[in-house]
Parts: C-alpha cells; sequence; structure tokens
C-alpha cells in the first residue's frame, strides 16, 4: 500500500519544508481536484503552488514582512486557497475569515472584519475586486494592505510537451522558517463575527498530521472529498492541509454549491473513488433526506471506507438513517466513523470507528442529567444512548476533571481537558483568554463529557455553545441582538439550543420578556426577533417565545440563567403547547 510522507517517526520541520520537497519531487503529481458548477478542474502540486507563489510575490511587493498577519476575504475556491498557502511560503502568518453569505447583514459582517484588523494588527488583506471599494472603506484608517485577486499577474508556468508543468526544484520566495514559527491562525467562528485567534506552530500542525494520518491509517491510495469551510478547523486540516502535506488526492467543492445540490459530494465520491469524507452530525441527515432517488441512480459509494462524524454531537439516530438510505448504494455501514476535535488541537483529539465498530452506550437519562454519572441503563427508567468519539489519537492525553480541575473516575460527567503536541500555542495577543484555559500542560476544552472503558463520550457544553448544522453560535451574541427592539426589555432574552433529532443537530429558541400584552405588537416584536437573527449571523430562529416582566430566571448575580430558562421553557411551553408540536 505505500507509506504517507510525514509519520510519527519520521517528519519534516516546517510545512515549508514539505511543501519543497512536493513540488521537487511530484510536481506533475494531482494536488486536487476543484469540483464547480461547470466542471472540473485538476491542478498539479507545481500548478497549485505556482499560484501560491504569485501571492506570496505579491505580498512581499506590498511590503508585507515575516510574522504579519494577512486575513483572507473570500469565497471558497483556488484564490482563497492559493493566497492562504501563498501567505505562509513569504512568512506571513495567514488567516481564513468566514465569507460574506446573502444572509448575513453586510454591515455588521464589515464592521467585524474591521474589529478584526484593529485588535489583531492586520497588515494585508487579500480579496476579490467585488468586495475591495467596501473593505477598503471598512478599514480606513488602519495600516492595512489590500491586494485583489483579479490585480495580480497570472502565474508563470512554463507548459511542457505533456501539457503539464515542468519539475521545479525550488519556490523563490519560500524561506527555511522555524518549527515554533506561527504558521496560521484559526479563528473560532461565532455567530456575528471572529472570536479569539488560535496560534498554531508549524511543529504543532506537522505533529497532528502525522497523529491523525496514523489514528485514521491513511495512505497514499486514498482519496479525500470535501465541501468543508476552510475557516473552520475540520474543513481546514482534514479537508485541506493533511491532503496536501500528505501527497492524498484532495477532491474539494464549496460548501455554499453543496448545501443547493447535496448530491455532487455523492457523485464525487463516485467519479473520483472517494475513500475518507468529513461531515458535521447535520449533514447526514441532509443527505439522508435532500437527495432524490433519481438523482442517484447506480450510485456506488462501496470505495468509502470512512465517513467521519465530527464538529457537532454525534446522533445515533443520524447514523442509522444516513446507512439505512445509502447501504443499497454500496456504503457498509462500518464505514460510519466519529471524531471529536477542535481548533485549539489543530484538529482531532480522538478518532472513533477505523479498527473497530463503533461503541454505543445506553445510559441512564436521570443519573446523566441529575447526578452527572453515565450509569448503564437497566431497562427499568428512560434511558439515552451515546456514541462514542473514540480514544485519544497517538501522543495526545485526555481526562475529565471537576469543577477544580481534579481528575475524575470513569463514567462521571465533568469538563474534557487535553496534552498533546499539537496544542495551540496560545491565543493570538490574548494572554488573559490563554492562562484561562492552559494550565500544567493541559488544555481545558470547556466541552463537558465522561469516559468509559478507554473512550470518550461526549455529553454537552460548559458555555452554553449552541451548534447549528455545524456552525458554532454564542448565545450571548444573539441576546446581544436583541436589546434595542422597541417593546423588548434590554438584556430580558435568553437564547438556547434546543435538539432537534429529526434533522441531526440543535434548534435555536429564544425567550424574552416584553411589556405589553397586545397581540399585533407581540408578532411584530416576534417578527422583529426572527429577521436581527437572520439578518446578522448565519443561522434561524426556530422558536421566539415572549413572555411577561418576571419571567426569566437570573442567577445571584442577576445575570439571565440559560440553563434554567431553557428547563422552564420546555417545561412550559415546548412541552405543552400545541404551537410547537
Amino acid at each position: 500500500m505505500g507509506e504517507v510522507p510525514i509519520q510519527l517517526g519520521r517528519r519534516p520541520e516546517t510545512l515549508l519544508e514539505q511543501v519543497r520537497h512536493l513540488v521537487s519531487e511530484r510536481a506533475d503529481e494531482t494536488c486536487m481536484v476543484l469540483v464547480q458548477s461547470d466542471g472540473e478542474t485538476a491542478l498539479s502540486y507545481s500548478e497549485f503552488f505556482a499560484r501560491a507563489e504569485q501571492y506570496a510575490n505579491a505580498l512581499q511587493s506590498a511590503g508585507i514582512r515575516r510574522g504579519d498577519l494577512a486575513v483572507l476575504v473570500l469565497p471558497h475556491g483556488d484564490a482563497v486557497m492559493a493566497g492562504f498557502w501563498g501567505a505562509m511560503l513569504m512568512g506571513a502568518i495567514p488567516s481564513i475569515f468566514p465569507f460574506l453569505s446573502d444572509k448575513q447583514d453586510p454591515a455588521r459582517y464589515f464592521s467585524a472584519v474591521r474589529q478584526l484588523a484593529a485588535h489583531s494588527g492586520v497588515k494585508a488583506v487579500i480579496t476579490s475586486a467585488e468586495f475591495e471599494a467596501s473593505l477598503r472603506e471598512t478599514l480606513a484608517g488602519l495600516d492595512v494592505a489590500m491586494l485583489t485577486v483579479e490585480s495580480l499577474p497570472s502565474p508563470h508556468v512554463d507548459v511542457g510537451a505533456h501539457g503539464r508543468a515542468p519539475l521545479q526544484h525550488n519556490l523563490s520566495v519560500s524561506h527555511s522558517g522555524r518549527a515554533d514559527d506561527t504558521a496560521f491562525l484559526q479563528h473560532s467562528s461565532g455567530s456575528t463575527g471572529l472570536q479569539k485567534g488560535v496560534m498554531l506552530s508549524h511543529r504543532a500542525v506537522i505533529n497532528q498530521v502525522a497523529s491523525y494520518s496514523a489514528a485514521i491509517r491513511l495512505t497514499p491510495e486514498d482519496v479525500v472529498i470535501s465541501w468543508l469551510p476552510l475557516y473552520h478547523d475540520m474543513g481546514l486540516i482534514a479537508g485541506f492541509i493533511m491532503p496536501i502535506l500528505q501527497g492524498v488526492k484532495l477532491v474539494i467543492m464549496s460548501p455554499f454549491h453543496w448545501v443547493r445540490d447535496p448530491k455532487i459530494l455523492l457523485h464525487a465520491i463516485q467519479r473520483h473513488r472517494g475513500t475518507l469524507c468529513w461531515l458535521p452530525n447535520f449533514a447526514y441527515n441532509f443527505l439522508a433526506t435532500r437527495v432524490r432517488d433519481a438523482d442517484i441512480e447506480r450510485l456506488d459509494l462501496s470505495s468509502m471506507r470512512a465517513f467521519v462524524n465530527c464538529s457537532e454531537p454525534v446522533y445515533a439516530e443520524s447514523h442509522r438513517l444516513f446507512a439505512e438510505r445509502y447501504t443499497p448504494y454500496g456504503l457498509r455501514p462500518a464505514a460510519l466513523t466519529t471524531c471529536y476535535a477542535m481548533a485549539e488541537n489543530t484538529f482531532a483529539v480522538t478518532q472513533g470507528g477505523i479498527d473497530a465498530p463503533l461503541t454505543l452506550d445506553t445510559v441512564d437519562r436521570r443519573a446523566l442529567a441529575e447526578e452527572r454519572r453515565a450509569a448503564p441503563a437497566n431497562g427499568d427508567t428512560p434511558a439515552v444512548t451515546l456514541v462514542s468519539c473514540g480514544r485519544p489519537i497517538p501522543n495526545c492525553e485526555i481526562q475529565v476533571v471537576d469543577e477544580q480541575r481534579q481528575p475524575l473516575p470513569e463514567r462521571h460527567v465533568g469538563e474534557i481537558a487535553l496534552r498533546s503536541d499539537s496544542m495551540l500555542s496560545g491565543y493570538y495577543r490574548r494572554l488573559d483568554a490563554t492562562r484561562a484555559v492552559i494550565a500544567g500542560g493541559w488544555y481545558y476544552t470547556g466541552d463537558m463529557g465522561y469516559i468509559a472503558g478507554g473512550e470518550l463520550y461526549i455529553t454537552g457544553r460548559k458555555k452554553d455553545l449552541i451548534i447549528v448544522g455545524g456552525k458554532n453560535v454564542y448565545p450571548q451574541d444573539i441576546e446581544n441582538l436583541l436589546n434595542d427592539i422597541p417593546g423588548l426589555h434590554p438584556g430580558r432574552a435568553a437564547a438556547f439550543g434546543i435538539v432537534n433529532e429529526q434533522l441531526g443537530t440543535e434548534d435555536i429558541a429564544i425567550v424574552a420578556e416584553v411589556d405589553t400584552d397586545d397581540a399585533q405588537a407581540r408578532a411584530a416584536i416576534a417578527r422583529e426577533i426572527r429577521a436581527r437573527v437572520a439578518q446578522n449571523t448565519e443561522v434561524t430562529a426556530r422558536y421566539v417565545q415572549l413572555v411577561g416582566a418576571g419571567w426569566l430566571v437570573k442567577t445571584t448575580s442577576g445575570k439571565v440563567a440559560r440553563g434554567a430558562n431553557k428547563e422552564k421553557f420546555m417545561r412550559e411551553f415546548l412541552q405543552q403547547s400545541a404551537e410547537y408540536a
């Protein structure tokens, strides 16, 4: 079968060292295939990195220096991918900003870009001519160089007799770099903008690629298929950086294209004999229900050795629906695997289902909720089935701790902590935030779960994070959007997630106190709440419940208690009202 080049025992010092190796030794081999609405485009290693070098040269010409932060504000495609690598080639630190969607408020979006540029000291923005004027206005007064894709000269790649770029032994702008230099930033995405910038060194990324490749048994014969956004760690690492560094063929498409036409992923798997694909949990339900039989006649998924469920809580029902839908098309149920991952560990922390079938743990629902203990169900009480996220990848340790950060026994629910050789260096320009979550070499994730039989199970989130269709939604961001709505008491709104078992993800619920009983006025307030959420985030609110003053439960410090209000909402409205039936 052969071996991947980056392994646990033998690896390059930096990403740039590996890129030079790939361009020198595998110049004419296919690096990636871009799936577009009008067809496919294949790029060899020399072709792709020739494009990346154009961005590196342009950044140098603009006065950008090693260590400067370069942000990419571009839609999914070859430009954002080449620009990302181009910034690294000349020693800048790239970070991909989520691209403006048609559901977002442009004013708020560009405000978030300015906040990032001002706070993080961004020195360069790479964008398109379409966005140039808006971004120049947005960044007025800041010392930021603006580069557009259209202003760059075409890559100078001499074509040989076989119609492919010739072998290139060096990249003229590629510097040596050091293993502990920051390679790039991954920004955790909130619902209205970017949050903390996760600094990842070359060493951390190389270590992650080696360890995760071993965990999933990656080989040169694998083919990765991805539609995932590149500003998210799953798309950036598993669906972009890892396959490129390992010389594994990558077939990649836009997430906007996939959402509009989900069958394109399945057809790409069949055409290219795909073997690996990472998906958030909602995508399993989406693919199981949104693809017509007529669109997948003679579909063959038998080449797939792993669909990896990652980035949001895993539901056994989602796997069941997906397997039921696609087993007739060659899918092996054993190909459904899981992963627990986060940007702060570059990507993967655990992996399950590769060497053995996934473990399901059926536990007592009451003990889990009230005692924070995953007691095996005995058949006499309500139960819930959780899906294992597997065991830690090589060179990564996990433990579950209590509120004093002391280790808990197996089957006791607490905060998940990890320690590895692929952890973040820290949060960019946020020493306070770094110190809050890293102590004694351990990173404290804020996620809740338990360990049983050495395998990790996720039960929730310490900080009330809501995950909707793979997107991180911070309830405080939603609540802050509503403060100036006429008729709604400022600071008297609570947002939280409600599990949607049918879709395999969470729905957003909002409870807000208002000072009117008039039905028409309340209807207008509810419409405004829904509009605010839709215009300023990438999600929508399914439940909007207006209540009178004093309904919301508060903590002793006067803050809205989201957990308590979620329970109250479910008890008084969700379970009782025909409106939400």
